[in-house]
């Protein structure tokens, strides 16, 4: 019953992110905290546990996005080349904060996080600024390594940080978008990795079955394959629902994901 669990977050969260070109992360963290709670997860590692393989998730979505924006020309690869590094720094450094915080403090910072990007979502749409020039290349790096650390804490690809980030910086929304899919890949693949490290220890004394440090094998390959193929259905979705009434909802939906997830943290 669990596996159907995983199945369903997978595919909602893949729908999700080809309606609304968000990562997964936003949605699959908050089911795996109730999905895995329900089945037993130790409560000192369910959080980490949820936001390191929700990053894990994030990796082959990742690799989808960013190939279909290359072939239409929409990543800036020489901007990729100047944030990568400081992606990947923050990403380990994010990842090791992260498994340093209490599991219930960890559930209400992502909590409030998730609240943030419904409130930017319904009354803050992204804007380009194309007379605005792009920061030097050491400030992208700087920029760069505090999109990664926020985006591993709360287990997302980095998306609703770098889209407004580069719109606002010059970038035309297309490339914008397309470049931040492309940066999701080193912030997945860095901050699995650091999950997978940071979380060795403590799995281990807990004796937690069915994964790899903080990451959860079944969930992470069940969400995986769903999202991957649901967010086709998305991206076809996008182009006959309302717009605006969607992005309410999931707005909304946020919302309320995130409320729960303070409650729970500061009162459960």
């Amino acid at each position: 019953m669990m596996y159907l669990w995983f199945v369903i977050a997978g595919s909602f969260a893949g729908v999700c992110a080809g309606l609304f070109g968000v990562g997964g992360g936003l949605i699959i963290v908050p089911a795996l905290v109730w999905i895995l709670g329900a089945y037993g997860m130790p409560v000192d590692v369910l959080t980490h546990v949820a936001v390191g393989t929700a990053l894990a998730t994030i990796i082959l979505t990742s690799i989808s996005s960013m190939s279909a924006h290359h072939k239409r020309g929409g990543v800036r690869w020489d901007v990729f080349k100047h944030m990568v590094k400081g992606l990947v720094l923050g990403s380990l450094v994010g990842a090791w904060v992260a498994t340093m915080v209490d599991g219930k403090a960890l559930q209400a910072v992502i909590g409030g996080g998730a609240i943030l990007a419904a409130i930017k979502m319904l009354f803050f749409p992204n804007k380009e600024n194309p007379n605005k020039k792009l920061p030097k290349p050491h400030v992208q790096g700087i920029i760069s390594a505090l999109i990664g650390a926020l985006s591993a804490i709360f287990g997302i690809g980095g998306g609703t940080v770098i889209v407004p980030y580069l719109s606002s910086s010059g970038l035309p929304m297309k490339q914008a978008v397309g470049t931040s899919s492309a940066c999701g890949l080193p912030i997945a693949i860095a901050g699995t990795l650091g999950f997978i490290w940071f979380g060795r220890e403590a799995i281990a004394k807990l004796d937690v079955a069915g994964t790899v440090g903080f990451i959860h094998i079944g969930a992470f390959v069940s969400i995986s394959i769903c999202s991957f193929v649901m967010a086709k259905v998305g991206a076809k979705l996008a182009h006959v629902l309302p717009a605006k009434t969607l992005k309410q909802a999931f707005g909304g939906l946020l919302m309320v994901a995130g409320c729960q997830l303070i409650y729970k943290g500061l009162m459960g």
